[in-house]
């Protein structure tokens, strides 16, 4: 009996080692864990955080130069656009349109470019066939297309109508009317309109009032003809002596008379439903080539730029324009080459979008002028200047050329559908504007 108790108690005791011996081991583990859990938080405490790696864009355009990197402007890079219903019904609406009607909007061009007929001067069964296939963002009109009024009015009339059936939006109907000697309609006798002057005249006389009555006057009789868009004003400062392109057409030679003067007129315009284009960014008075020959170059550097030249163009976008022009005009200085600022992806996407805050369009000055076609083919400038972060091309030379080549870069993925649709988006969106307003 006692050896029973005795192998029965010893049984006991080995089961009651063994369940103290695995306790003190889970308890062992647990210590461990937790000692170097704790460890490990306070050395990295004591050791920096790398940074994360960059996220890679999708769309990587060619640089201007080595080590110079231009990057694809994005609506994504402004909070306001992404939440603004406007932006959004502009992008509803753009969903809906095909490759061919979205690049047509990328276009202004002269009637001759459109009908292939030179001067043209109607808009008839043939403008509408000619536009109906090309559905252009805009038409300009030059000297030999306005012969009086009723003929302005009907032609421009027409013009509306075509584009209303053809795309459901408002055609721009712009004019280069910026008064003295640049003036298409004053300039004509047959219009019976006094032409207010140079705008040297204006800026010397210092009072921005002046400025805005020529803008009242200018819009008031544009508008009567139909016109909804004048490349006007100058927002030249004319800072070079040898200047002799912006030399009348500027308002001075100081940038805050120039400023408040450039101003005045686009509001002295808009008050008429018609919309100004702020030019030549980033400053032609600069220069003392002229751009419609060939190059025109600055070797002013950025801080040299914006102490003068960009002081317009700045009160400009914080005013909230609609447009700006950029010139042909090369900024070695900035750039470190001679690519225009209208084929310059630094200067339209990192300085005037980025730096000055733009938002709205960014138009080229006229693509048919020496400075780009002394060097471009019209295909190979229309492809650079929407890769650059431009919206719309003015005046190609080879209208058909330029649209196909921006067509194939599209197909062939050189020029993704987004930086199309951006463009495309805020054209439609300021057309959608007009509509409502006017």
């Amino acid at each position: 009996m006692r050896d029973n108790i005795t192998q029965e108690e010893r049984r006991k005791k080995r089961q009651k080692d063994t369940r103290n011996a695995m306790i003190f081991f889970a308890v062992t583990v647990v210590f461990l864990v937790a000692a170097i859990v704790g460890a490990v938080v306070f050395v990295s405490r004591f050791i920096p955080e790398k940074d994360e790696p960059p996220q890679e864009s999708e769309t990587v355009l060619p640089t201007e130069q080595e080590g110079t990197e231009d990057i694809l402007p994005s609506e994504a890079a402004d909070p306001a656009l992404e939440t603004d219903p406007a932006t959004e019904q502009a992008r509803t609406f753009v969903s809906g349109m095909s490759l061919e009607q979205k690049v047509a909007q990328l276009f202004i061009i002269t009637p001759d470019a459109l009908t292939g007929v030179t001067n043209t001067t109607l808009a008839g069964d043939a403008t509408k066939a000619s536009y109906m296939e090309h559905p252009v963002g805009g038409i300009i009109y030059q000297s030999g297309n306005l012969t009086g009024r009723e003929q302005t009015k009907t032609m421009l009339t027409n013009m509306m109508t075509y584009s209303w059936e053809a795309t459901g939006l408002p055609v721009f109907l712009g004019v280069d009317e910026e008064g003295g000697t640049v003036s298409r309609i004053a300039s004509n006798m047959e219009y019976g309109i006094a032409d207010v002057g140079d705008m040297s005249e204006i800026g010397a006389t210092g009072d921005p009032q002046n400025a805005y009555t020529v803008g009242g006057e200018i819009g008031g009789y544009l508008s009567e003809l139909g016109f909804n868009m004048d490349f006007a004003p100058v927002a030249d400062v004319l800072t070079n002596p040898d200047n002799q392109v912006v030399r009348y057409r500027s308002f001075g030679s100081d940038s805050e008379t120039v400023k408040n003067m450039a101003l005045s007129e686009l509001q002295g315009l808009k008050e008429h439903g018609v919309y100004g284009v702020i030019k030549h960014f980033p400053g032609h008075g600069a220069t003392a080539e002229d751009s419609h020959d060939g190059a025109a170059s600055t070797g002013k550097s950025l801080d040299e730029l914006r102490a003068a030249e960009l002081v317009p163009f700045q009160a400009a976008v914080d005013a909230g324009a609609e447009f700006i022009m950029v010139g042909h005009i090369s900024v070695p200085g900035i750039t470190g080459n001679e690519v225009p600022s209208s084929l310059s992806a630094y200067m339209v996407n990192e300085v005037l979008r980025s730096q000055m805050g733009y938002r709205g369009i960014v138009i080229t000055d006229a693509m048919n002028m020496g400075a780009i076609t002394s060097g471009y083919h019209s295909s190979d400038a229309a492809v650079t200047a929407i890769l650059a972060g431009v919206d719309m091309i003015l005046m190609p030379e080879n209208f058909a050329e330029a649209y196909d080549g921006v067509i194939n870069a599209v197909n062939n993925g050189l020029i993704t559908q987004e930086r199309i649709d951006e463009s495309v988006v805020r054209i439609v969106r300021l057309k959608q504007i007009m509509s409502q307003e006017g």
